[in-house]
């Protein structure tokens, strides 16, 4: 561990553009799917809608790496805060389920570039003895900025209606990327160097690591699809029992703010306990909320099954980027977290197009039970995988 480095050193730089960029993304979570509601979609299209997010962020994750690699993290992150910015305002403006649909896609396949980038940046510039508190600290600016997003997002529905937090996720990219202008470009003199040599394929990476890939990619399946799953049910659950959008935001805002909390204690459980100790309570949350979300029928019980979620989800904040780090080779580190971020988008997008396919053919009650069961059988096999992790991290 190096004594000269200092997390403050590099706060600005690494964790603004995320607490900014996650105000506009927690803004708007919460009401996408009402929004496709609103432009007249049955639940299984409004679900389908918010896993469009997802399926955006695995159109463009094996790409991520590429360019990335290519371009470095600075680069990256304007032109995706940019592009997101255009995505948001698309969105807004959006008088059919289809282009809100066309929206989201971009929205996703601009937010795989900016989350691999400053994933990259971190790693390039935090020594390794600080690697799972600057994750968990990266982590948890993120959900900084999902605490304070759906506040906003509250009181800009009520003026302006759910068009209101498309702009203000678009001037949210417009600020994050703004930062990212005058952060350092630590990955400079590495890409000359691969310039000349030639910058390793995608592919190539894949084929070295297709084990760890497999074996621990299978793991930010099931996390990530958890993960994603809280996201898009919730909302759906509180229309279902006839909640305001405004409770809505709410109800994710104080759920934030218990996420937001846990991520140091996260970090240093990962430091100290190792991976299994933040893993498992992600799966294992999600899986009992859902069990009981049938039992919730008012503001008050979905509030208490949203934090219950969110107490899982926090205590895993950085999880899957330190894992990631853990196991990616120097050379060729961008395209490996690419390969990466596709396993975690893969069950980003799994969760809600799982749920969007039990909603076409079950109601709403019997999803979220084979939804929980599912997940409490996801959660042995990350218990047993990251239980592994640990014990070969112990013996190395």
């Amino acid at each position: 561990m190096s004594p000269e480095f200092r997390l403050r050193d590099v706060a600005v730089t690494a964790y603004g553009p995320t607490v900014v960029s996650a105000i506009g993304h927690g803004a708007v979570l919460p009401l996408l799917a009402l929004r496709a509601r609103e432009l007249g979609a049955d639940l299984g299209t409004a679900a389908f809608v918010v896993a469009l997010l997802g399926i955006g962020q695995l159109l463009a994750s094996l790409p991520a790496g590429a360019l990335v690699a290519r371009i470095g993290e600075r680069r990256a992150l304007v032109g995706a805060g940019l592009l997101d910015a255009v995505a948001m305002i698309g969105a807004g403006l959006s008088e059919t389920v289809l282009w809100l649909g066309a929206a989201v896609l971009l929205s996703g396949m601009t937010w795989t570039v900016f989350l691999l980038a400053r994933q990259q940046f971190m790693i390039e510039v935090v020594p390794e003895g600080y690697r799972a508190r600057a994750l968990s600290m990266l982590g948890g600016s993120h959900r900084i900025g999902l605490f304070v997003g759906p506040l906003l997002g509250a009181l800009v529905v009520q003026p302006w209606g759910i068009r209101g937090v498309f702009w203000l996720a678009a001037g949210a990219a417009v600020v994050a990327a703004g930062i990212a202008l005058v952060m350092p470009d630590p990955g400079a003199e590495g890409r000359r160097e691969q310039a000349v040599t030639g910058h390793l394929s995608v592919w190539s990476v894949m084929r070295a690591h297709r084990r760890v890939l497999v074996v621990l990619g299978s793991v930010v399946v099931v996390i990530s699809a958890s993960r994603a799953l809280r996201t898009t049910l919730l909302p759906l659950w509180a229309e279902h029992v006839h909640m305001t959008p405004a409770e809505t935001s709410l109800v994710f805002g104080v759920a934030a703010a218990l996420d937001m909390l846990l991520f140091y204690p996260a970090g240093w459980l990962m430091d100290h306990r190792g991976r299994q100790f933040v893993a498992v309570p992600v799966v294992l949350a999600v899986a009992v909320g859902t069990l009981l979300l049938p039992l919730a029928g008012g503001v008050l019980a979905v509030t208490a099954v949203a934090l219950l979620m969110a107490l899982g989800n926090g205590l895993g904040a950085g999880i899957l980027m330190t894992l990631g780090a853990d196991a990616s080779p120097r050379v060729g580190r961008a395209q490996f977290l690419g390969a990466w971020r596709f396993a975690g988008d893969v069950g980003a997008t799994g969760g809600p197009v799982g749920l969007a396919a039990l909603l076409a053919v079950t109601p709403l009650v019997v999803a979220c039970l084979v939804a929980g069961v599912i997940g409490l059988l996801g959660t042995v096999w990350v218990g047993y995988w990251t239980g592994r992790v640990d014990r070969l991290r112990r013996t190395t």
